[in-house]
């Protein structure tokens, strides 16, 4: 080749491609970064995190050149799953990356710090048997990796995320249970109360966080960073604002007492308990577990990480900037998959091209002919 010899491209493994983080994350790195990392994503069904030996394995048959590790069980799984996959599927890779000599990126939750203002990197929550399997699990993987770094020389990041907002969440999940439940008319009133505020997390952000940190190993190796918009956000405000783009009468500006709201969460819990019973498959969504978060602060700090080198490639985006992106394609979405109810397609195709399709093809096709022969002519 002119002009020297092109450098081999590295490969790099993601685990948990499927999610909304490991997804954006591929997605980045086989387009921006495509002449120079291969990105590998395999399935459980590829590689399974509970099995060191089919990890070690897959690793010296690839040899990759780093590790990122975004595969979380569900918030609501039970104890072995959290554990297995949280927990022991975290140190599995870590041991693996140990033994490789290379990076172990590793994406971690908010679910790990208590309630409050401001919180900084260290302000974990206390360990112990009355935390939830979720927050367990992810406090347990935070302090062993600490732990494997301070002793063993593990070469480890950990980015802390808050609520995660962006494009391609297919599991509906977190702020996209929120927006969905409101879309969906199945918040009546506001469960929370005035002023509570929240951290939240710009998933595009990430895969530049993660490319920059690997290219700067001695500043970022042991170090944990909490990875969040730089102003928190009011939870009442973001529900209102989302219901006036959405020109929806509800939910109604009542905030529900927490007493009351947890009265209603246990009579959910009794009504699902009931009828799985009788053989109607039903569970809890997720996030009810987090009830108590919905009435209280947790704001994290980010001053730790705008110290570092790393510079934001989109400081100004917020979950409010993003809003009507998110709105147009979620509401897209979940009608194609027959989700949520009809809406009103003027919001989210102000063509009026799906409406077209369904009652009117022959002058769809007419008006696209004479758009395709405008652009071929045009010089």
């Amino acid at each position: 080749m002119a002009g020297g010899i092109s450098k081999p491209r590295q490969i790099g493994l993601v685990i948990g491609g499927s999610g909304l983080v490991g997804g954006c994350l591929v997605h980045h790195f086989k387009t921006r970064r495509a002449g120079e990392y291969e990105v590998l994503a395999p399935n459980s069904k590829k590689l399974s995190l509970v099995a060191p030996g089919d990890i070690a394995d897959y690793l010296q048959e690839h040899r990759p050149a780093f590790i990122v590790n975004a595969a979380i069980a569900a918030i609501d799984s039970d104890p072995q799953l959290a554990f297995e996959v949280n927990y022991q599927g975290a140190i599995n890779l870590a041991r693996a990356a140990l033994a490789l000599g290379i990076p172990y990126i590793h994406i971690s939750s908010s679910a790990t710090l208590p309630n409050g203002d401001d919180l900084r990197e260290e302000d974990r929550l206390p360990l112990g048997a009355g935390l939830g399997n979720y927050a367990k699990s992810k406090l347990m993987a935070e302090l062993t990796l600490g732990h494997l770094h301070r002793r063993h020389g593990l070469d480890v990041t950990i980015l802390r995320l808050a609520i995660v907002y962006g494009e391609h969440d297919h599991k509906i999940q977190g702020f996209h249970r929120l927006f969905f439940a409101i879309v969906n008319r199945a918040l009546p009133l506001l469960f929370t109360r005035p002023g509570v505020m929240h951290s939240y997390t710009n998933v595009r952000k990430i895969p530049f966080l993660v490319d920059h940190l690997l290219e700067h190993r001695a500043e970022f190796s042991g170090q944990t960073y909490n990875v969040v918009d730089r102003n928190p956000v009011d939870l009442a405000q973001l529900i209102l604002t989302i219901k006036s783009y959405l020109e929806l009468k509800t939910p109604r500006e009542i905030y529900l007492p927490y007493p009351v709201a947890r009265v209603g969460k246990n009579c959910l819990q009794w009504l699902v308990r009931g009828l799985n019973r009788i053989g109607v498959e039903a569970r809890m969504p997720g996030e009810l577990m987090f009830l108590e978060n919905f009435y209280c602060n947790q704001t994290l700090s980010a001053a730790k990480l705008e110290g570092s080198s790393f510079v934001d490639p989109e400081p100004e985006a917020t979950v409010y900037t993003e809003l009507p992106a998110l709105i147009q394609y979620y509401l897209t979405r979940w009608e194609h998959l027959n989700l949520i109810r009809a809406y009103n397609p003027e919001f989210y195709d102000p063509r009026g091209r799906s409406d077209e399709f369904l009652h009117s093809p022959v002058k769809l096709l007419e008006e696209t002919h004479h758009d395709l022969d405008k652009q071929v002519e045009a010089p």
